[in-house]
């Protein structure tokens, strides 16, 4: 398998569930600017333009992160990465990643925009990110990972958005429920692992 991915980008949390998964992938770096990777035209590869791509040993290739991380943990089962199909709990770790996807990274998103001044970043901030970030610490405050006390891709998603505010100065070091859940995240070996092929970590 290859991953495509930009460091620091949406990527991260698809390595994290490969490496949970114990499979072994290629990772192909993507540079944003020229939409190019060491093999030529990315949009050759996913007229998308975006991360993270995982091309599958068969040619096929996936997209979007939250789906691509649903197929990992679906592909090897053994590893327990959702809960089982028709479960409550399954139910409840789809909310969580479709919360990730289409609230917090999406609203993150804005946080990078080079259209938006810096002064309407700050008011969008206010009025939309920082109750989803005490919604987040208030779960948090009762749950070592999303689904309770068990890892799942969902976490996984939610440490890759959540490593984002400090890159756009958002200061949520005062959420301390939030801040437990990433240095608990920190300290599984597939999230340093993939920290560290990604050269965000040494």
């Amino acid at each position: 398998m290859k991953l495509y991915y930009s460091p620091g980008s949406c990527g991260l949390a698809s390595q994290i569930a490969l490496r949970e998964a114990q499979q072994p992938f290629d990772l192909v770096k993507v540079d944003f600017a020229t939409k190019t990777t060491p093999e030529g035209d990315y949009y050759k590869v996913n007229p998308k333009g975006f991360v993270p791509a995982l091309k599958l040993d068969d040619g096929d290739l996936m997209t979007e992160g939250a789906v691509i991380v649903q197929w990992i943990a679906d592909a090897y089962p053994q590893y327990k990465l959702l809960p089982a199909f028709g479960t409550k709990a399954r139910y409840k770790a789809l909310e969580w990643l479709n919360f990730v996807a289409s609230d917090l990274h999406k609203g993150m998103a804005v946080m990078f925009s080079s259209l938006i001044d810096a002064p309407s970043k700050s008011q969008y901030a206010k009025g939309s990110l920082f109750s989803k970030f005490e919604y987040i610490d208030e779960h948090l405050s009762a749950n070592n990972y999303v689904l309770g006390d068990e890892f799942s891709v969902a976490d996984a998603y939610l440490y890759n958005v959540l490593s984002w505010p400090p890159r756009v100065n958002l200061d949520i070091s005062g959420y301390a429920s939030i801040q437990q859940f990433m240095a608990r995240m920190e300290r599984r070996p597939s999230v340093r692992d993939s920290l560290i092929a990604e050269g965000l970590i040494d």
